[in-house]
């Protein structure tokens, strides 16, 4: 188990991250706090000890992201929300980006999770390959299939 200050210290680094990952995913706060508040608390019970900062960081990817597709699965039997009652809602960020954003939340998950790494969180592809347990060749073949889909949504000024 960690210590308490061990897990302020963890939220203190990764809070932000975490809630990004869980909006891109869930699109949907209450169930991103959700998530959150689980992903801290499995951190809290772990026994693992990282290597470094980085370790730590991609712990906390792959953890969420899991969670996230965990809560997905269940959500299909309870209810849904549709993009458009999402997309209505009044959006933090200039009107130029959001055509962008759309394009991005429109793509397959694992188009999605690529993309996110790569240009939100500045990871290599051989980093998201260690993260999502994909090889190197895989993640710019996912990389490079996700920008075509996103010039042929958005035109070729992507």
């Amino acid at each position: 188990m960690h210590s308490e200050e061990e897990v302020r210290q963890a939220i203190d680094r990764c809070a932000d991250m975490v809630r990004r990952i869980c909006g891109v995913h869930l699109k949907n706060r209450e169930d991103t706090e959700d998530i959150f508040q689980t992903v801290f608390l499995k951190y809290a019970m772990s026994a693992s000890e990282f290597q470094s900062l980085e370790h730590e960081k991609a712990w906390m990817i792959r953890v969420t992201i899991n969670a996230c597709k965990d809560l997905l699965r269940s959500l299909l039997r309870r209810r849904t929300v549709s993009l458009d009652e999402v997309l209505e809602q009044p959006a933090p960020i200039a009107e130029n980006h959001r055509e962008m954003l759309e394009a991005v939340l429109s793509l397959p998950v694992k188009y999605k999770d690529v993309v996110y790494l790569h240009y939100y969180e500045g990871y290599t592809a051989s980093q998201i390959g260690e993260i999502l347990g994909k090889k190197t060749n895989t993640v710019c073949i996912l990389l490079t299939r996700a920008r075509q889909m996103l010039k042929e949504k958005l035109g070729e000024g992507v």
